[in-house]
């Protein structure tokens, strides 16, 4: 299963994830910014206290999650399909 091993908050509204695999990056979240859930985002010092969930995701006082496969593949810039065949 995959799972973040680590999770930082960086400027700019960039994480920086690292995966029980080996893979770490950064994803953007400028976009999410003040939209929907995401509008506690807005609020700097919120943003900058994320930590990992008990499922192996970037979660913020277990309210806001984002879902760590996307950010995988945001990170190595691969499709759903592609991840699911590598898998195998």
């Amino acid at each position: 299963m995959l799972r973040v091993i680590e999770v930082k908050a960086e400027e700019n509204y960039k994480l920086y994830l690292k995966y029980n695999d080996g893979v770490a990056g950064y994803v953007d979240l400028t976009n999410m910014v003040g939209l929907g859930v995401f509008e506690k985002f807005r609020d700097e010092t919120y943003f900058k206290n994320v930590k990992i969930g008990s499922f192996g995701e970037p979660c913020w006082n277990d309210e806001l999650d984002i879902d760590p496969t996307r950010a995988y593949l945001d990170i190595t810039g691969k499709t759903y399909e592609q991840y699911l065949r590598e898998k195998k």
